[in-house]
């Protein structure tokens, strides 16, 4: 049978540095910041990148990384030689595509969060061969940050101390510090030796075929507050709309507020090193603002597979939807994989409403236009 026309193409990975991923307007090409930090000479750097290469922008990723879009394939090694340059990139394509590490962001340098981020990076290599988008996250702050966030093997910290969770388990395993990476890596091997092509994430494996006794028992600990726009122990939040950072607008901040580094999160934020708050053109400042609930991919005609223009109405309609905003542009929803309280599809040229669901979830109403959105009461 035939797929649809209109049907989206699930990937099944992630793009790299080595291995971009075409889109409609050029390569993907993703950069992975060690423990989610930036000096500021790489970030200038790669603002500069963005504006010789890609078309612009920088993409802030759910997963804490950085993206630069379309890139021409005939600039692809040469923006690669730059990136390295910067000591952005591995040497070792398959290094780079292991070192899917989410760290909570508000670590203090050479603190638990940071040697074991920086263990785990030193002993990548001796992982197993699994999925592509199988990740970790080193959330081991006063409170857990990531815990909503996408990670298959979690160090956290609970009322037993440094705990290793499979994600999907409620409980997981006491360590010590020096057996943490040690340990990490024994379960990522039960893992590949377990799972199977519908169990590709620990999560799914964990409810289809349970978890040894071994890896369970140890609490996590509490889930603390996520941050917001502005002001911090560390320096300075700022918001991206939709994940998207204008690549002038953040050189110039990062010069005009003289912030020693810039660090990286899943959560639409980017935080400025040592420096207070200043007026951040570009960037959502206020913590209230309805863009930091707002979801929207790129849209037509950046994606290939994208059906709708999707982050012009989704500005529209922020202001005006009570709750979380999701505009999608296929029914694929890469920007938000939970559900929304308004979630739009694109669906060739109109949307397709649902609520209180995601995008690939049977629709209320369909083929809707701007227009007729722009008169709905969504209360």
């Amino acid at each position: 049978m035939s797929t649809p026309s209109n049907s989206p193409i699930v990937q099944g990975w992630c793009p790299g540095a080595h291995r971009p991923m075409m889109s409609g307007d050029g390569l993907v090409v993703r950069v992975r910041p060690r423990l989610a930090r930036l000096n500021a000479e790489q970030a200038i750097g790669l603002c500069d990148l963005a504006e010789r290469f890609g078309n612009g922008t920088i993409d802030l990723t759910n997963r804490a990384n950085l993206q630069l879009r379309g890139v021409a394939e005939a600039d692809h090694q040469s923006l690669l030689g730059e990136l390295s340059a910067l000591n952005l990139l591995d040497a070792d394509p398959g290094i780079e595509m292991r070192r899917n590490i989410l760290v909570s962001p508000l670590y203090q340098a050479g603190d638990l969060t940071a040697r074991l981020a920086r263990d785990l990076m030193d002993r990548l290599a001796e992982l197993p061969a699994l999925p592509a988008k199988f990740g970790f996250a080193i959330d081991t702050g006063p409170a857990r940050l990531l815990a909503a966030d996408s990670a298959d093997i979690r160090l956290e910290i609970g009322p037993e101390g440094l705990t290793l969770r499979a994600d999907g388990a409620e409980t997981g395993r006491a360590v010590a510090e020096g057996e943490a990476i040690d340990k990490l890596i024994a379960l990522a091997r039960w893992f590949a030796e377990h799972y199977a092509p519908e169990t590709r994430r620990m999560a799914r494996l964990v409810a289809v075929e349970g978890l040894p006794q071994d890896w369970r028992g140890a609490a996590p600990g509490a889930i603390g507050d996520a941050p917001v726009p502005g002001p911090c122990a560390l320096g300075a939040f700022y918001g991206a709309a939709f994940g998207q950072l204008p690549s002038r607008d953040l050189k110039n901040l990062i010069e005009a507020s003289g912030a020693a580094a810039l660090r990286v999160t899943p959560w639409r934020l980017i935080l400025l090193e040592g420096r207070a708050a200043i007026p951040a053109p570009g960037f959502v400042t206020d913590g209230a603002s309805a863009l930091m609930t707002t979801d929207a991919c790129p849209g037509a005609p950046f994606c290939p597979q994208a059906q709708v223009e999707t982050r012009d109405i989704a500005r529209a309609l922020a202001p005006r939807v009570p709750g979380s905003l999701h505009v999608s542009g296929c029914a694929k929803g890469c920007a938000r994989m939970g559900p929304a309280d308004v979630t739009l599809i694109g669906d060739n040229g109109r949307f397709d409403l649902v609520k209180q669901g995601r995008a690939g979830d049977e629709p209320s109403l369909r083929g809707l236009t701007k227009e007729t959105l722009m008169t709905m009461d969504f209360t």
